[in-house]
């Protein structure tokens, strides 16, 4: 059997190598054939177009040859062309990303993301362009700042430079000093950050080159301001690198006066509001400033003393100051204010101007309070005796003369007050007064007790509280009426007769008003439902409480079925009480209804939902076979397709027997069977439980 085979693919072999011989023979004698090679999917372009097809297709074989670069340009491939040499940079093996198929060399671009490896593996200056003799001194890696899409429009990152600013930022590597640049050393970083040149962080002073004016000359940096004094000086003479103020100014070395360079052009000299004086500054003031002065010497001053002593640029006379129109030297001296040497000839005003107990001598501790007329009651003579008393300029309260020590004062049966007598007296006489509440001490039935003055009648409500809680000192009535103060219960009052009690329309109920009122106003009312007797409806009938509104479902059940005394809703629904089909409330309108994809029906709701949910439906044919007991699991759309009442019969016949539906089931060529239309009722030879006709 062995043998018998070998023979055969023997032969079959020397067949196949005659076929390849004439092949061969054949090609050498016929003309070229023209081979659309882009048929195959891969056409033939640059190189590959001047390249015989035995080189990609070895052995004869055509169908399976390679399409991608990798399988030919690969070691140990059969093609066996020309692949990466030993000095091709590291990168993956999808040679289309950057070469051509006209040529290996002049690549179009190169495609970074099948680069291995890292920036300076391929940017050495050798295999591609490295760092010029210019370039920064770092070892970061190219794509720290560039990226793969061009050189310039860096993103520099400071971070791993090595060296100093200066060494990049010299004006030919890196942007350096402007010519505006201020005289400075070249350490970039005392000033500015790697994050941008300006604004500058500070200035270090101590890298700065040149005199203060060579920048503080008003255009390079901020120089001496118009109120600057006059000098040739530098800045540092005065100021300081860290603030311009205050500066440390130094007169040891001034010569000649104050006013020689304080004369409001070299230095500040005298303000607008300064006082009239001579040039001698030093006569006040001191070189540590200007303010406060150490001493006015008066003799260096020019003018009057009013002219200082003004109560602007000087002390003037104070409040409690004589009224004089006289010089202060007339009483005062330079030296101080007290003690004066007084001259009454060039006073003016009052006697208590001066005779207040601190300018003069004043009233005693035992002198009658009164204003400071002391002219109303005494002459300029003596202070005693008085001419008279005149009570328009006394003072106080009436008590503080009568006191029955003094004056006169309240006899034994006097009421209970103040010591303010001219509340009810006047001081014309003792009697006729009329009663001022306001000055009366105590409360009102200390009085208003039927003996002193009237009292409560027999018709006034019970309670504890004093008058002036509902009443006013000007009458009785109208009272402004405080419930703090009675006591009993509301409808000892609120009973109709005594006070407003509750109207006709009032709910039924036996709670005491403040339960849902207040004693603020009837209205509104915090109702609660705890003390209403009656059911619901005897007060929410839409008369005396709110009632079931236009859209409310019909139902005899009272609110508290559903509701809550809290809140109409939300509700909880009880169906026990609801009157009248599903769809009366049921419509879309008053409660949900049939949904777009509801099954067409004239039924009611309860026919196959129960008041507890929805689904699962619970629905039953009059029939047990409809579908009842069918012998298979029959859904609502197995029969009604048009999602009615109304089924669609297949044979409509037949309907309503089994071969409405049936009809092209039965085989009328079984002996049993007489026709359709006398055997339309398949149930009564087949079992409807069973799944098949047969059984």
């Amino acid at each position: 059997m062995n043998h018998k085979h070998d023979s055969t693919r023997s032969r079959i072999s020397l067949a196949g190598l005659f076929c390849l011989i004439l092949i061969a023979c054949s090609a050498g004698a016929a003309p070229a054939i023209n081979f659309d090679h882009f048929s195959t999917g891969f056409p033939l372009d640059g190189a590959h177009r001047s390249v015989d097809c035995e080189s990609c297709h070895t052995r004869g074989v055509f169908k399976g040859t390679p399409t991608q670069c990798t399988g030919c340009h690969t070691r140990g491939t059969l093609v066996g062309a020309t692949n990466k040499s030993s000095r091709h940079i590291l990168s993956s093996n999808f040679c289309e990303a950057c070469h051509t198929t006209t040529t290996w060399s002049a690549t179009l671009r190169v495609d970074h993301n099948e680069v291995r490896g890292s920036c300076a593996s391929c940017h050495n200056g050798m295999i591609a362009t490295g760092k010029t003799p210019g370039h920064i001194i770092t070892n970061a890696s190219c794509d720290t700042c560039h990226t793969t899409g061009t050189w310039t429009n860096t993103h520099f990152d400071h971070s791993n430079v090595t060296g100093s600013c200066f060494s990049c930022h010299n004006g030919s590597t890196a942007t350096g000093k402007g010519p505006r640049h201020i005289t400075s050393s070249n350490n970039c970083d005392a000033c500015h950050t790697v994050r941008g040149w300006r604004p500058v962080t500070r200035v270090d002073h101590a890298e700065v080159r040149g005199t203060c004016t060579s920048c503080h000359n008003g255009s390079t940096a901020t120089g001496k301001n118009a109120r600057h004094i006059i000098t040739t000086a530098q800045c540092d003479l005065c100021h300081t690198t860290i603030v311009w103020t205050p500066t440390h100014f130094d007169h040891s070395g001034v010569s000649g006066s104050c006013a020689t360079c304080h004369n409001g052009s070299n230095a500040t000299g005298k303000g607008s509001r300064h006082i009239t004086t001579n040039n001698s500054c030093e006569s006040c003031h001191t070189v540590r400033g200007w303010s406060p002065v150490s001493r006015v010497d008066h003799t260096a001053v020019i003018g009057t003393c009013a002219s200082c002593h003004n109560g602007s640029t000087a002390t003037g006379k104070n409040a409690r100051h004589i009224a004089t129109t006289a010089q202060c030297d007339l009483c005062h001296t330079t030296t101080a204010w007290t003690p004066a040497h007084f001259d009454h000839s060039g006073v003016s005003g009052s006697c208590a101007t001066c005779h207040n107990g601190s300018t003069a001598t004043g009233k005693s501790a035992r002198h009658i309070t009164t204003g400071n007329n002391c002219e109303a009651c005494h002459t300029t003579r003596a202070w005693s005796p008085v001419t008279r008393v005149d009570h328009t300029a006394v003072m106080g309260s009436c008590a503080s003369c009568h006191n029955g020590s003094t004056a006169t004062g309240k006899d034994a049966r006097h009421i209970n007050s103040s010591n303010n007598c001219d509340a009810c007296h006047t001081t014309n006489n003792w009697t006729s007064a009329v009663v001022d509440h306001s000055a009366v001490i105590g409360t009102c039935s200390s009085c208003h007790n039927g003996s002193t003055a009237t009292g409560k009648s027999a018709t006034h409500l019970s309670t504890s509280a004093q008058c002036d809680t509902c009443h006013s000192t000007l009458a009785w009535t109208p009272a402004r009426f405080d419930h703090s103060g009675v006591t009993g219960s509301c409808s000892s009052c609120h009973n109709g007769s005594t006070a407003t009690g509750k109207g006709p329309t009032h709910i039924a109920t036996t709670a005491q008003c403040d339960t849902c009122h207040s004693t603020t106003a009837w209205r509104p009312a915090r109702f609660d439902h705890s003390g209403v007797s009656g059911s619901c409806s005897s007060c929410h009938n839409g008369t005396t409480a709110t009632g079931k509104n236009a859209t409310h479902i019909a139902t005899t059940a009272q609110c508290d079925s559903c509701h809550t005394t809290t809140a109409w809703k939300p509700a909880h629904f009880s169906h026990a009480g609801v009157t009248g089909s599903c769809s009366t409330c049921h419509n879309g309108s008053s409660a949900t209804g049939k949904g777009s994809g509801h099954f067409i029906t004239t039924r009611e709701c309860n026919v196959c939902h129960t008041t507890t949910r929805w689904t699962p439906i619970s629905f039953r044919h009059s029939s047990g076979n409809y579908p009842g007991d069918h012998g298979v699991s029959l859904t609502c759309r197995s029969c009604h397709t048009s999602n009615a009442d109304v089924v669609p019969w297949p044979s409509p016949g037949y309907a309503p027997y089994c071969a409405a539906c049936h009809a092209s089931d039965y085989r009328s060529g079984v002996s049993e069977h007489k026709g359709l239309a006398n055997d339309k009722d398949c149930g009564r030879c087949h079992r409807i439980t069973s799944r098949r006709f047969g059984d």
